[in-house]
């Protein structure tokens, strides 16, 4: 009942968040994107077509940033106008604790995947994520870090738009990709993995 229910579903909004940056994400507020979008396509331009350094880059903008806005401070305390409106450039205990936890949580879940691969000898989890790695080296060795991360910001800026547009459409064809994948990784499991030699629990035990 509660699958068939449309309203039971997460709509895409909540599932990021359902924040500013969820906003952004969806093109709700279009002037976050075309903000992001911009700097991210100025910066992977600079950096890759123009061949710009990046050190140079961010010691020349902190440069220009602190030449304006010393000249504005000097200049208002001649002319008696309102000095720079500068927040307060301070990190909270609270968003240090949110971090904290949230690296505690990726970390340990790391770790937890690490510690069945080494200590479980869990073959079916370390055959996932060598996959996954090889995956990602394979993708890695046609673009460097900063196309990658250019690629990633576009694939931010449009996959949840799409998804959002044609939700039910996508969602079939993902069910049916995902139980073609299910059916051939059992033939691969039936045929292959229960025929590898694992350590049995008198083993475990031992260590």
């Amino acid at each position: 009942m509660g699958d068939s229910n449309p309203t039971s579903r997460l709509s895409v909004h909540q599932a990021l968040g359902g924040g500013p940056v969820a906003d952004v994400l969806l093109w709700r507020k279009w002037c976050g994107g075309v903000v992001i979008l911009a700097s991210a396509t100025t910066l992977w331009y600079l950096f890759e077509r123009a061949g710009y350094n990046f050190l140079s880059f961010v010691a020349n903008v902190l440069l220009l940033l602190v030449v304006i806005l010393f000249f504005w401070a000097k200049s208002a305390s001649l002319l008696n106008r309102p000095l720079p409106p500068l927040p307060n450039l301070e990190i909270s205990e609270k968003t240090i604790g949110k971090v904290a936890d949230e690296l505690q949580v990726r970390i340990n879940f790391a770790l937890s995947i690490a510690h069945d691969i080494a200590i479980g000898r869990n073959l079916k989890l370390f055959l996932k994520v060598a996959v996954g790695l090889w995956l990602l080296s394979f993708i890695g060795s046609f673009f460097n870090f900063l196309t990658l991360v250019y690629i990633g910001v576009i694939l931010g800026l449009s996959v949840p738009v799409v998804y959002e547009k044609y939700q039910h459409q996508i969602d079939e064809k993902l069910l049916v990709t995902h139980k073609i994948i299910q059916t051939q990784y059992r033939k691969i499991d039936e045929t292959v993995l229960r025929k590898l030699p694992l350590p049995s629990n008198k083993e475990k035990k031992m260590q």
